[in-house]
């Protein structure tokens, strides 16, 4: 059977040669839209986080939160747990933060002295609630029978020292009424040698005496004469400077310091078997016994709780409606009531959140400012029993404005 030829086939079943296929360029818009979502979910990420001024004025017109809807909202404030006393008065303008009570100028740790080493803790001389002064001794370690030994040597040392100055000043005195004594004898001696010599020189002009005689007079008058220049050289050591500028003096009066200072160090060092407290205040807790070793974190803990304060952290966000004398309630379920305070400072730096509250899904990394509040004294006195525990705080920010109304 033979095949039809191709020109006499239809048109439309008729097939073109085949050939190489066109290809096909990429086009950058392609990219482009590959980019976009990329692009669109890190500007998300990055406004939601940051939160630019412009974004936070959106936030604010429209009354939205970012990832409000989300069981674990990103960059929110801390979720806070508010007691019902305040929940119910809650007002617009107030701030509200997670609080701590803390004593005046926060807690002292009383640590072990710079320089124990292994020493131990010997003995604890104060108890958990006793009102000591700042410099008081708080406990003993077991160095210091070694130390107070080094103390009483230093101190054997310095008497056998200035025992030396004294001796050598005495020494010096004696030489130099030797000295005197030396230079009159010397001078007598020359005077009568030059009388004799005088005589003799007088005999001899007359012819009484000999030659060798004359001789004689006039050697024994040389020799004293030299006699009185070396006991004037001698005395002239003793007298040309001041008894504590002679040179064994000066030896001497240095040895004496440097064992002074010997002393000093040893009684520096004998501070190092005390524990003394930094500041005045009152032991709050004790984390030693005797017989144990200085802990790390301290040996107690102190602090002046005469006056009582508290640390609120709040959101960075609403730091710029604080500022001091503003009004601060304190309410925690232990207190039983209310404290009362103002704001005192407000922090310069922006930090991590440090206290957390009891829900364990909360942000637990917020950013906070630190805000000190000082309670007024009947608060004060309530919260002395209360230090590090955990409130919650409320700053009535608008309390000044309603006042200028």
């Amino acid at each position: 059977m033979t095949r039809p030829d191709a020109a006499t086939l239809p048109i439309d079943l008729q097939q073109p040669a085949p050939g190489p296929r066109p290809r096909r360029r990429f086009r950058k818009r392609f990219l482009l839209v590959l980019l976009f979502p990329a692009v669109m979910f890190a500007g998300a990420v990055m406004g939601m986080y940051f939160q630019p001024p412009a974004l936070q004025g959106f936030y604010a017109v429209t009354g939205l939160q970012p990832g409000a809807g989300s069981r674990t909202p990103i960059a929110l404030p801390p979720e806070i747990e508010m007691p019902r006393q305040i929940a119910e008065t809650l007002l617009p303008s107030d701030v509200v933060g997670l609080a701590r009570i803390m004593p005046r100028g926060d807690i002292a740790v009383v640590a072990a002295p710079y320089g124990a080493g292994d020493a131990r803790v010997a003995e604890i001389l104060i108890s958990v609630g006793d009102t000591v002064a700042r410099g008081e001794t708080l406990a003993r370690l077991d160095n210091a029978p070694a130390l107070e030994g080094a103390v009483l040597q230093a101190e054997a040392n310095l008497a056998v020292r200035q025992a030396i100055l004294m001796q050598t000043r005495s020494a010096i005195l004696a030489s130099r009424a030797e000295a005197q004594a030396s230079l009159d004898q010397a001078r007598a001696s020359a005077q009568d040698a030059t009388s004799t010599l005088e005589r003799t020189q007088a005999l001899a002009e007359r012819g009484v005496t000999t030659t060798a005689t004359l001789d004689t007079a006039q050697s024994r008058a040389s020799e004293a004469a030299q006699a009185v220049l070396r006991a004037e050289a001698t005395l002239e050591r003793f007298v040309a400077l001041e008894i504590d500028e002679q040179p064994d003096v000066v030896v001497a009066a240095r040895n004496v310091t440097a064992t002074e200072a010997e002393l000093a160090r040893a009684r520096m060092d004998l501070a190092r078997a005390e524990v003394r407290a930094p500041i005045s205040g009152t032991i709050l807790n004790i984390h030693a016994t005797p017989g144990q070793r200085p802990p790390n974190d301290g040996i107690m803990e102190m602090g002046d709780i005469g006056q009582m304060m508290a640390e609120v952290e709040i959101w960075q966000d609403r730091i710029a409606a604080i500022s001091p004398g503003q009004p601060v309630e304190i309410v925690a379920e232990a207190l039983g009531r209310s404290l009362q305070g103002q704001v005192e400072s407000v922090g310069l730096t922006v930090g991590r959140q440090g206290l957390i509250s009891n829900d364990a899904a909360a942000n637990s990394d917020a950013r906070v400012i630190r805000v000190l509040v000082m309670l007024d004294a009947a608060s004060s006195e309530r919260a002395a029993r209360y230090t590090n525990l955990e409130a919650v705080a409320r700053i009535d920010t608008g309390a000044r404005a309603r006042g200028a109304q």
